[in-house]
């Protein structure tokens, strides 16, 4: 067995255990401090922060009644995909009744240009009489004109020359009625010619007119399927079969999954550092330590969550107790990391925010160029009514469908 150590040796050697413990704190604490002087001070971090994405509602433009559905929760759709269908039976009553009136106004319009056609023919006839008649004025002017200087020596007589008058008078009755007449008939060319004038029958007001509820009630039959808006997920399906839905209500959620971001929510005192374009590491809780999505900061919010609350706070009034706000970053994600584990809307995550630059921006300053969020599915419909429009013209018009040139009553 070892001898006991004496007082002065336990006296030494425990100095020497608190001197190496205390080198090891020196040691730790000058380490942590060399680290947050180079990068712990440029890091702002929070826990909450939520996973935000397009929350896109599913909600008919017309009403009607459910006879089918297409997807349901959880299901990955396509853009163009139909989720919801709706009874066509009225729309499609309408669209026949719209599609008749519009081919009875195009052959009523086609008899306004053909009446256009009669009176005009209808003014040369009267031109025609009207010069037949001046000539035959103008013929017994000059026989009352020979007559007058003969009467006087006795070679006519009283009753000749006054027979002639007579005919002169009657002729000059009949040019003036002729000029009425050729009035008459000029007057209805012009006043038919104010329907038709600048215009072709297929670009006629009364015709637009009908096409453009042969577009509503076309457009009314296509809106009675309910196609996705672009690809995502279907969330809280809400719509049964059978069910009477008005235009507006909302059927189902579609999310894009493939596009989300992240809201943070940093303390006031956060803000000072936090710059457009800076870095930023997350964890989301779904994944643990063992994932990491690196991100970039994309903007800053307007006001803080309390200012935009359904009911803010009344600070005015009673007794306050101070409550430090947050102010929503949102931090873009990467597309591939986020296709390589895919997050919810709603998850938690830990942001980490490296603020060592400060070139960026508090606040964006550039107007966007593009849309945030842009569709095409809808644009065959149109398209497909301005085809059953030029067909149903060129039908009744007796020319061919390619003949037809009908503007959109849309503004693209």
């Amino acid at each position: 067995m070892s001898e006991p150590l004496t007082a002065t040796e336990a006296n030494i050697a425990r100095r020497r255990g608190l001197t190496i413990v205390a080198a090891a704190v020196a040691l730790a604490a000058l380490g942590w401090g060399g680290w947050y002087w180079a990068n712990g001070r440029h890091v702002e971090t929070t826990d909450n922060a939520y996973v935000a994405g397009n929350v896109v509602q599913i909600t008919p433009q017309i009403g009607g009644t459910v006879v089918s559905i297409g997807v349901d929760d959880t299901d990955y759709v396509k853009a163009g995909q139909l989720l919801v269908k709706l009874d066509p039976a009225d729309a499609r009553v309408a669209l026949e009744q719209a599609e008749a009136q519009l081919a009875q106004t195009v052959r009523e319009v086609r008899t306004l240009y053909a009446n256009d056609s009669t009176l005009k023919a209808q003014v040369s006839l009267r031109s025609a009489d009207l010069a037949r008649a001046q000539a035959d004025a103008a013929r017994m002017q000059d026989d009352v004109d020979r007559r007058a200087p003969l009467m006087a020596s006795g070679a006519v007589g009283k009753e000749e020359f006054q027979h002639a008058t007579a005919q002169l008078a009657a002729a000059k009755s009949i040019v003036a009625a002729a000029q009425s007449a050729v009035l008459a008939a000029q007057e209805q060319l012009a006043a038919s010619q104010t329907q038709t004038e600048g215009t072709s029958v297929e670009r006629h007001p009364n015709v637009q007119r009908a096409a453009a509820r042969v577009r509503e009630a076309y457009l009314a039959v296509q809106r009675a399927q309910l196609v996705a808006p672009l690809d995502g997920h279907v969330a809280k399906r809400g719509v049964q079969v059978g069910q009477r839905v008005q235009a507006g209500a909302p059927l189902m959620t579609l999310v894009p999954l493939n596009d989300l971001w992240v809201d943070a929510n940093f303390k006031e005192n956060q803000l000072k550092t936090l710059r457009i374009g800076q870095p930023a590491e997350m964890e989301a809780d779904v994944y643990g330590t063992k994932v990491i999505y690196r991100g970039t900061v994309t903007g800053l919010g307007a006001g803080t969550g309390a200012a935009f609350a359904l009911l803010p706070a009344q600070n005015a009034t009673g007794n306050w107790i101070k409550v430090v706000q947050r102010v929503p970053v949102r931090i873009a994600l990467d597309p591939k990391e986020l296709a390589e584990h895919p997050l919810r809307v709603g998850l938690s995550m830990e942001v980490k925010v490296d603020t060592a630059d400060q070139s960026g921006k508090t606040l964006a300053d550039t107007q966007r160029t593009t849309p945030v969020a842009a569709t095409a599915v809808f644009d065959e419909q149109l398209k497909a009514a301005d085809d059953d429009v030029a067909h149903i013209i060129a039908a009744n018009l007796g020319r061919s469908k390619a003949a037809i040139a009908v503007p959109s009553a849309v503004v693209q």
